[in-house]
């Protein structure tokens, strides 16, 4: 069976490179290219590929929001995130909105192919510094000390500014970080408090004395 690709990057050496890779490979076959997220969402619904390769920074929505979408309308189309970021943040976003396979930029070719492949038929495939960062966040010793244990010291940091009413816009700049960096450890924090939204986390971390007084 031939496995039906489509490559989102959009850094064009970077997707042309990908293409030429996965184009030399018998039984994978790239059927379309995006260069943002919105592009993506849409060519997926028109080309209905067995696999997406998607980075996570790009233009518009991003690919953690184009992998959310495209889950949800196609369930059956494997997401792989091909990213340079392995922070624990963006590799437990991207895994809720539905990706099966996470590679750094810089991994084998054969392991591209070899996870492609994988999540072709199902499986789910990380990297193995990814997969040392999953096991670490199941099986390591749990900080005890102050509010929320299960958050790490920046997600800590950002509920309290989140508790004082601040912006995401106002967060980002105080912390020096990408708009999308803060929405990425917001959307952490709430799966972690098992929050629905922003305003119930708010609620939790002023009754734990998260914020200005």
């Amino acid at each position: 069976m031939t496995v039906r690709v489509l490559v989102v990057d959009d850094h064009r050496i970077v997707l042309d490179g990908l293409t030429v890779l996965l184009d030399s490979v018998d039984d994978i076959e790239v059927v379309g290219e995006a260069t943002c997220g919105e592009q993506a969402v849409t060519l997926a619904e028109e080309l209905a590929p067995d696999v997406v390769l998607m980075d996570i920074e790009m233009p518009g929505i991003g690919g953690v929001e184009a992998t959310r979408r495209i889950t949800a309308r196609r369930p059956s189309t494997a997401i792989v995130m091909l990213t340079m970021y392995g922070e624990d943040e963006f590799v437990f976003t991207a895994l809720r909105a539905g990706a099966r396979g996470y590679l750094l930029k810089g991994a084998q070719q054969a392991d591209v192919v070899r996870t492609i492949e994988a999540v072709a038929r199902g499986d789910a495939v990380f990297g193995q510094d990814v997969a040392h960062r999953v096991l670490r966040t199941f099986t390591g010793p749990q900080p005890q000390n102050g509010p929320f244990p299960q958050l790490t010291e920046r997600e800590r940091e950002i509920l309290a500014l989140v508790a004082n009413g601040w912006p995401n816009g106002r967060i980002a700049r105080h912390l020096v970080l990408s708009p999308k960096t803060v929405a990425n450890h917001i959307s952490n924090i709430l799966a972690k408090l098992q929050a629905p939204d922003r305003a119930a986390a708010i609620i939790q971390a002023r009754r734990a004395g998260l914020g200005d007084p």
